[in-house]
């Protein structure tokens, strides 16, 4: 292929060496952001001749997409035309860096070609300069802040992340989906000073993605952390989370309401590694303290749970003294699932580090929005990303986020793990999180407002919502949040079928196992959740067959109302 076919298709293509594109400013008001993925590990310049060191960057006219065909475009549009070039057009041919098109394809011509069919001619496309001139994340600009300019959430979660530069050269203003297994070495001297850390890749796609890191940053600017992680789940990071930083022979304190398959990973799977748990009620801050200073264990009853394990002989533990074992971690949802019952945050954050304990809550219910989680003590803050953060029932995802010390210690568990996030459903959060205040101001006042007509309601046993007044710790929640989220928990005045039937009459809600979507979603959780237990064991729980959990969505309220009124009419 001839590449001045190039020239023929496209009179008016450009190349030019100073690549003016806006996508490159790092994040500074999170520590050591960025540094996992700068494609540059020393700059040779600064100050006005920053940009010129890297390689030819092409421009291309503004008919340029108009020109290619739809197969080309669709082409592009998968690998990310972005991420190989910056495509940025400008008309300023006076610019003292601006190289004539005749040098500009004589340099390209010097680089093996991509052949791009567009149906009537071929074009000449630039295929990856050496990493070393490739310009992934700029490092200068280092008093550029999204606090100078983003004084509000709503815009943290549209910017953060994005606004200040990316690690992905584009003048894009979405974030580009980079879907790729593994990350190339021009050379076996680049792979070696990776190796010794004088040169950042993230090597394998288990490590590190451009598109996940944009979500992890905004993620982190809103809740105010020094790093945070995506996995594959909010599962995956709950589990990966106490795996990594729970001992051997560690001790958990967490609540009897919980989600039920965290409850299931602690009383079934970590007891295997020597791990055990004392569960207490959310309010129960004596039973906390108390469960903190116990600091005597027989050792018999631990090693016996690790025997398999340890290959300790049976006789010699009859002769070992009891000895001493600290809390390790203290982990539970704040509002809890599915009462919404709240934790005092702040006052436990407080009794455990006092005793060497960490806190890790999970915040998925109440979202960055509604709760800083950080801010109030905690030393981390789990989501399932999958309900408010991506916000439209159609991506899975978990993150944890905290200090990067902590944060990085999960990391490193989770290579070996995996659980990967997908780079296309990173993009779904971060699409999700730009309308995240939007939704949750919406959400949170409908299920206000359908709260207090429920509670009012002659068909309606009990509501369980922070918001209302009658709630165990509303008090608490008034204080430690600024909305109290989207889900209402309710019992009918009824039994099982009874309640059944009013889930049928409803007609805008999905009867579904999740929440936090713009489509409303409902479910019995005696059916949804605990069908496997009996009546009885449920009730051990506070499950009722009468017990309803109710996700508001983003439809009008009005609308709303008048379902769950016509289906209470219905029983």
């Amino acid at each position: 292929m001839a590449v001045s076919s190039c020239a023929r298709a496209f009179p008016s293509f450009e190349c030019r060496s100073n690549a003016d594109f806006s996508g490159g400013v790092p994040r500074h008001d999170v520590p050591n952001a960025g540094i996992r993925f700068s494609g540059k590990a020393n700059l040779q310049s600064r100050g006005s001749s920053f940009f010129g060191m890297y390689s030819l960057i092409l421009r291309f006219p503004p008919n340029f997409v108009r020109q290619l065909s739809v197969k080309a475009r669709r082409n592009c549009s998968n690998i990310g035309l972005a991420q190989v070039v910056a495509a940025s057009w400008s008309n300023n041919h006076a610019s003292p860096d601006f190289i004539p098109t005749a040098k500009a394809v004589d340099a390209t011509a010097a680089i093996a070609p991509l052949d791009i069919t567009t149906g009537h001619e071929e074009m000449a496309m630039v295929e990856n300069p050496p990493c070393a001139a490739r310009p992934v994340q700029i490092e200068d600009l280092t008093g550029v802040k999204y606090s100078s300019f983003l004084s509000y959430d709503g815009s943290i979660a549209i910017h953060a992340g994005e606004r200040l530069g990316r690690g992905i050269v584009t003048d894009a203003i979405t974030t580009p989906v980079v879907n790729t297994s593994a990350y190339f070495f021009n050379k076996t001297s680049d792979l070696i000073d990776f190796k010794e850390k004088r040169r950042a890749s993230f090597e394998y796609g288990r490590y590190g993605n451009p598109t996940t890191i944009v979500a992890e940053e905004k993620i982190s600017a809103l809740e105010g952390a020094e790093s945070t992680l995506l996995m594959a789940s909010g599962m995956c990071a709950s589990t990966v989370m106490l795996l990594a930083l729970v001992p051997a022979g560690g001790h958990i304190v967490t609540t009897t309401d919980c989600y039920r398959k965290t409850r299931i990973f602690i009383e079934t799977i970590l007891p295997k590694m020597g791990i055990t748990a004392t569960v207490i009620d959310p309010a129960d801050i004596g039973a906390l303290e108390s469960v903190l200073c116990q600091r005597k264990v027989s050792r018999l009853l631990i090693s016996s749970t690790v025997l398999n394990y340890m290959y300790i002989i049976t006789e010699h533990l009859q002769r070992l003294e009891p000895f001493s074992m600290q809390v390790t971690l203290f982990f539970t949802e704040s509002p809890t699932n599915p009462f919404l019952r709240c934790v005092d945050i702040e006052l436990v954050s407080k009794l455990c580090h006092e005793k060497g304990a960490l806190v890790c809550i999970d915040g998925t219910f109440a979202t960055p929005l509604n709760q800083k989680v950080l801010a109030l003590g905690a030393d981390l803050v789990v989501h399932s990303a999958t309900k408010y953060l991506g916000g439209h029932n159609d991506v899975l995802g978990g993150c944890i986020s905290g200090p990067d010390k902590l944060v990085s210690a999960v990391r490193n568990l989770h290579y070996i793990l995996g659980g990967a996030l997908n780079p296309n459903a990173a993009y779904l959060i971060i699409r999700g999180m730009k309308t995240l205040h939007l939704r949750v101001q919406q959400q949170n006042s409908t299920a206000q407002r359908i709260a207090e007509i429920l509670e009012a309601h002659p068909k309606v046993r009990c509501v369980y919502y922070p918001g209302l007044s009658s709630h165990p710790e509303h008090h608490l929640a008034k204080r430690q949040m600024t909305g109290f989220g989207g889900v209402v928990s309710f019992e009918v005045d009824g039994d099982l079928l009874t309640t059944a039937k009013f889930v049928d009459a409803l007609k805008i809600p999905y009867i579904a196992p999740s929440f936090g979507g713009c489509e409303s979603i409902v479910d019995q959780p005696a059916i949804m959740s605990y069908w496997d237990l009996s009546q009885s064991e449920r009730a051990k729980y506070g499950i009722m067959d009468n017990l309803v959990r109710f996700s508001f969505g983003v439809e009008d309220s009005e609308d709303l109302k008048a379902d769950i009124l016509q289906a209470l009419e219905s029983i």
